[in-house]
């Protein structure tokens, strides 16, 4: 652990607040023109994902707890949770499914993540910003409409549901962008 000021605090930092870590969501320092100056922080509770609000003086020492941010490539998923093995080392680890949440449905074999690490245990995971997936079924195009302005429903191999261009059809590969689940361009492979 390492001690800093609370001024110092940025989002993603990971602080330990009476021996539990919290992931720091946004900070904001307040100096008023009589008073005290003091740092406002929203933060996420990483055992069980509560958002909590703090107010520290700006020169007040917080813990801030240093976190390991590696290279992993996704494996497979278990009953243990999902397993992840880093490139250089071939080192394993099980991520629970409370900590991939909703980034689930983007991964595939092989996929490189990143993933943020505390004392072994995995807090955070950062997928691809694009990731390449196959439509299995689409709804049949309607004749008459333009392809600029209409986008119909897909269902990808993931288990994913898109918003696709009427000439995709089922078997098609596509790029979706992971931030938003929207139709980027259609594979080039």
């Amino acid at each position: 652990m390492v001690k800093v000021i609370a001024s110092s605090l940025r989002k993603g930092n990971v602080v330990d607040v009476e021996g539990r870590l919290y992931v720091v969501l946004s900070a904001v320092n307040f100096h008023p023109g009589k008073g005290t100056p003091t740092t406002q922080v929203d933060m996420r509770r990483i055992s069980d994902g509560v958002k909590v609000s703090e107010r520290w003086r700006t020169t007040e020492q917080v813990e801030r707890a240093t976190v390991d941010e590696r290279e992993y490539d996704f494996l497979y998923e278990d009953s243990e949770g999902f397993h992840f093995m880093q490139p250089e080392t071939y080192e394993q680890l099980a991520v629970s499914a409370d900590v991939v949440g909703d980034s689930k449905v983007y991964l595939q074999e092989g996929m490189r993540c990143y993933l943020k690490t505390f004392e072994g245990v995995a807090i955070a995971i950062e997928v691809p910003q694009k990731i390449t997936v196959e439509i299995t079924e689409t709804e049949p195009v309607v004749k008459g409409q333009t392809a600029s302005s209409s986008y119909k429903p897909a269902m990808t191999d993931s288990g994913l549901r898109v918003m696709v261009p009427p000439h995709i059809g089922p078997g098609t590969r596509i790029v979706i962008s992971t931030e938003d689940n929207s139709y980027v361009e259609r594979a080039k492979d």
